[in-house]
């Protein structure tokens, strides 16, 4: 885990409030415990970047160029639960044994799992665990490996608790108000299936639409495109793929072999009002290559970044770093591309045209 090295995950946040490397200092202010205060409970708090037991949060240890780096420190208890299990049966059997029977009530069995727990967990070692984040003062962004719904919880009451105001995970519908001002819920549901009997998802969709029309894009227009400050990339889609579509029927389906993107059954899942829930997406800049896993929420999984040339840990952190705005900014660029056209009601009602022809030809081609 963490930025520093290796393939990462990580998803955005918009920060409401603009902040600087003062922020250096509230962190400070929650900095967790020492793991050896650890009792019964839990105790979280903050950590420096460096390493996961680094209590030193200061300007000279955490602020890298524009980027602050810290942790979500956790530290825990825990009983394995298959050594639970085992100390409880052996218990459960000794009581049967001195009852003479072959059966203990529920009741006895939770008792025993009670004694055992508190026995046992004053003697595990701790658990430790930290969610990696990065506050990243020029774009007013906090990128953070919280991937899950769990750690997302615990990450944004914790950021609050220390800048005052809670950050916004960047989803396609976020995204979409804050940089074209535009209201997912405004939108009209859209299908791209030529099949008319089969009716558009009655909940909003905007990110596997975005995804579906990425893939039409790159097969239609080709893999190269720029950024506001001129600088090209290129893009490739691959598989693994997953579709989904809520309604009866089989619901998702995944394609994993070979190339799924060029298979019959990637032709009858869009004929079927599928659309595209995530894939494996790459961009080239130049001799730099980026790949992730990226779905319909924007969570950027199993980052790979170029190599870099920077061994240090600082400078290290902040070429990173700018390799993975570099990669984000590239997604963001397309995803405003296909804002532009879904907010048009003439360009839209054109695309979805196109896309519906193209889904009817993937099909076609896809069983000759």
């Amino acid at each position: 885990m963490g930025f520093d090295s290796g393939k990462v995950g990580f998803r955005l946040f918009y920060l409401q409030e603009e902040y600087d490397s003062s922020l250096v200092e509230k962190f400070a202010e929650n900095i967790a415990p020492p793991v050896e205060s650890l009792d019964m409970g839990a105790i979280t708090g903050w950590v420096g970047g460096r390493y996961l037991l680094d209590r030193e949060i200061s300007d000279a240890t955490c602020v890298i160029g524009s980027y602050l780096y810290v942790q979500l420190f956790k530290a825990e208890r825990k009983i394995p639960p298959q050594l639970l299990r085992a100390f409880a049966k052996r218990e459960e059997f000794i009581a049967m044994k001195a009852a003479g029977t072959s059966f203990l009530p529920r009741k006895e069995k939770t008792a025993i799992k009670e004694r055992l727990t508190a026995e046992l967990l004053p003697k595990m070692p701790p658990t430790l665990s930290g969610i990696p984040v990065v506050v990243d003062f020029r774009n007013q962004l906090l990128v953070a490996e919280a991937l899950s719904d769990k750690q997302i919880d615990a990450l944004c009451p914790a950021f609050k608790a220390v800048a005052g105001s809670v950050p916004i995970l960047l989803t396609p519908e976020t995204a979409a108000l804050k940089r074209k001002q535009i209201n997912a819920n405004d939108l009209d549901p859209v299908s791209f299936t030529p099949d008319a009997s089969i009716p558009p998802s009655a909940t909003p969709t905007l990110g596997q639409d975005f995804l579906t029309w990425l893939w039409y894009l790159w097969e239609k227009e080709g893999n190269v495109w720029h950024l506001e400050d001129g600088r090209e990339f290129g893009l490739l889609l691959e598989g693994p793929v997953t579709f989904y579509r809520d309604g009866e029927g089989a619901h998702e389906a995944l394609l994993r072999k070979g190339t799924p993107l060029n298979s019959a059954e990637a032709g009858t899942a869009l004929l079927c009002g599928k659309k595209v829930k995530k894939l494996k997406l790459s961009v080239a800049q130049g001799e730099d290559v980026f790949e992730c896993t990226f779905d319909d929420e924007f969570a950027f999984r199993s980052v790979k970044l170029p190599k870099g040339q920077q061994k240090d840990f600082e400078p290290r952190v902040e070429e990173r770093m700018l390799f993975i705005e570099t990669f984000f900014t590239a997604v963001l660029t397309l995803f405003d591309k296909f804002l532009d056209l879904r907010s048009s009601p003439s360009s839209w009602r054109k695309t979805v045209g196109n896309i519906q022809k193209w889904v009817q030809n993937v099909g076609t081609i896809r069983e000759e």
